[in-house]
């Protein structure tokens, strides 16, 4: 083994992990799915969330996933893909079961560009999925803000009755809501830094997420069985409070700098942690390759998949509908994927 090898190796090998948790195996096979034999803690591990480590292994991590060293395919596919081929044997293999999250409505920029980003924008994209037969989670912002990017503004609104009639309107059996945090706007400037939830202590937290959720059901009848933190940050002691309130926690990303790197999907605590990894978080072309890829390894497992739909309008839908034959072809709804792993199915 490389230097470099070994370096990933030790920064995202798993460590004293629990075994026997029936949520774990929900994870690696489908609920048709039966297992040859009793599963082996190792086995379990591959859909267990890895051990907390110390900050600078997880921002180690994040470097090391920039450099490709670690990343999606080596360290999760392979282990949850290798678990499914012990219990499974010839079975095993398979499409890949494909679980789409977009962000965000209302857009995050629908204050300052309604025009450009508002609700008959989003109405075109959900239109398009809606044709292609594409189920997805939607991240839902309460309070929209302008100038998100910008810690030191003010001013938030509501959400305009159209903005609500969209979200009541959208088939649940089609589309998972999400909570996306109260306003999207950052705490911080920095750009490594953003993030509406990071910094705040367990009390501020739950009034942010009390409130959101009041405004959110209060508007539209909606409660969120999963939360979308927006930018994909939250601090690592803040995971088990998430966990309590919801049954999914996304992440991305910028979530390995802050909580490491961990298999997606995975058993963490109280919830389902479910991060997004590239190639698979990128803009609809870049996700259908990643699909076909996984298509053309035969991997079946649970595959998180997040679009941004602000992106693909701006490129006019090109990318977008050449995309969605491939992801079609994969997606799966949220509800039995949420309903299974928390027990409920």
């Amino acid at each position: 083994m490389s230097r470099a090898r070994a370096t990933a190796a030790r920064l995202v090998t798993p460590r004293g992990l629990p075994a026997g948790d029936a949520r774990a195996l929900a994870l690696l096979l489908d609920h048709d799915e039966a297992p040859l034999r009793d599963p082996t803690p190792a086995e379990l591990a591959a859909a267990m969330a890895w051990p907390a480590v110390a900050p600078w292994r997880r921002a180690a991590q994040r470097v090391a996933m920039k450099a490709g060293a670690i990343g999606y395919a080596g360290q999760s596919v392979a282990a949850q893909a290798g678990a499914r081929a012990a219990l499974l044997g010839d079975a095993a293999p398979g499409p890949p079961r494909v679980l789409v999250r977009v962000d965000e409505f209302p857009h995050a920029e629908a204050h300052d560009r309604p025009r450009a980003l508002g609700t008959r924008q989003f109405r075109q994209f959900d239109e398009l999925m809606a044709e292609a037969g594409v189920p997805y989670m939607l991240a839902l912002t309460p309070r929209p803000c302008h100038h998100y990017l910008d810690p030191d503004a003010v001013g938030d609104r509501g959400l305009l009755d159209e903005e609500a009639e969209v979200i009541r309107g959208l088939d649940p059996a089609r589309v998972e809501p999400a909570l996306h945090g109260l306003t999207h706007r950052t705490r911080f400037v920095s750009p490594r830094r953003r993030s509406e939830l990071c910094g705040l202590d367990e009390a501020a937290l739950t009034a942010l997420l009390d409130r959101a959720e009041a405004e959110l059901e209060h508007a539209t009848g909606v409660r969120p069985r999963a939360i979308v933190p927006g930018f994909n940050r939250f601090d690592d002691g803040q995971f088990a409070l998430l966990a309590r309130r919801y049954r999914v926690v996304c992440g991305g990303p910028e979530s390995v700098a802050l909580t490491g790197f961990h298999p997606t999907p995975c058993i963490r605590g109280d919830a389902v942690y479910l991060p997004s990894y590239p190639p698979l978080y990128g803009s609809a072309e870049e996700v259908a390759a990643g699909i076909e890829e996984l298509a053309a390894a035969r991997a079946a497992v649970w595959a998180p998949v997040v679009l941004h739909w602000g992106d693909e309008r701006d490129d006019g839908w090109r990318g977008l509908r050449r995309a969605l034959p491939v992801i079609a072809r994969h997606a799966r709804p949220w509800a039995p994927f949420i309903d299974a792993v928390s027990g409920t199915g």
